[in-house]
């Protein structure tokens, strides 16, 4: 055999050892992958209330930020405060709860609850749309540019309300 084929036997060779010891470390290592995200319901509860707390405080300073940029007058702050708060969302733990269950139920009657839910949603936008409708008019039309650019950017198309990763949702 000549050399170069000697070369090459022992290189396919030693990929192959090594690629099977690559193997054999993956398969020891996947029970602890898996185990590593399997999280108790405490832990769940934990880093849920931790990302709802990050987020509300997102909220909090992306609001400040609008305040700010928009330099509000005495006379627009009752508007600006009623705007705020029809924005937060409701509580977290209540809406979530809307949603158990719904997998057990007949076809039929889950999509009854579907449209419920749906109908409950829009309720809950146009409530919005109301308090953001009040506060609007009370801008300059300097104030409304800014607050156009400020709450359209970043929010691929939504805006204020219903976004899932930032706005002022609910």
């Amino acid at each position: 055999m000549s050399t170069v084929r000697k070369q090459v036997m022992i290189a396919l060779a030693a990929l192959s050892l090594g690629g099977a010891a690559m193997a054999a470390q993956a398969d020891a290592q996947a029970p602890q992958a898996q185990q590593r995200h399997q999280w108790t319901q405490q832990e769940r509860e934990a880093h849920r209330a931790e990302f709802q707390a990050k987020m509300a405080q997102h909220m909090k300073e992306r609001a400040q930020k609008l305040h700010d940029a928009l330099q509000l007058s005495a006379a627009q702050e009752p508007a600006w405060t009623t705007f705020v708060g029809a924005m937060h969302p409701a509580h977290p733990e209540a809406k979530r709860g809307e949603f158990r269950g719904l997998a057990q139920l007949p076809a039929p009657q889950r999509m009854q609850k579907m449209i419920e839910l749906s109908k409950q949603r829009t309720a809950r936008m146009e409530s919005r749309l109301a308090a953001l409708n009040t506060f609007y008019a009370t801008l300059t039309p300097q104030q409304k540019k800014v607050f156009d650019e400020q709450t359209s950017r970043g929010m691929g198309g939504h805006g204020m309300g219903e976004h899932r990763q930032g706005g002022m949702r609910g």
